[in-house]
């Protein structure tokens, strides 16, 4: 079985910085995109960053854009999203996802995830 468990969340100050992790067991994406999604209270679930199974593409939410980083290290099969900068708005949680198809993209929609965490909550005071 593929799980996911995503790592690192907690509360900061607003103008920090967290670096969120996601573990993959089950399998090797490492030809596979992933990404990270989040969703804030009463709200949808939306996109945050995408990144290729090779790295070398990735795409951000205009929100986190210059703010976010997404990377992975595949030979630890973990994907990781340093968060700097913070701003209350980004107060949600956050979903490490998989996709099933290998590609070289790193799509931006929620529907080419097949494989989803439990999700770590990150929360930011003003």
């Amino acid at each position: 079985q593929v799980q996911l468990v995503e790592s690192g969340g907690g509360l900061v100050q607003a103008g920090g910085s967290l670096r969120l992790s996601c573990a993959v067991s089950g399998r090797t994406f490492s030809r596979n995109a992933m990404a990270w999604f989040r969703q804030a209270a009463g709200q949808e679930r939306v996109f945050v960053a995408s990144i290729s199974g090779s790295g070398s593409t990735t795409a951000y939410a205009d929100s986190v854009k210059g703010r976010f980083t997404i990377s992975r290290d595949n030979a630890k099969n973990t994907v990781y999203l340093q968060m700097n900068g913070l701003k209350p708005e980004d107060t949600a949680v956050y979903y490490c996802a998989a996709d099933r198809t290998i590609s070289t993209m790193a799509p931006t929609a929620r529907y080419r995830y097949d494989y989803w965490g439990q999700g770590t909550q990150v929360t930011v005071s003003s």
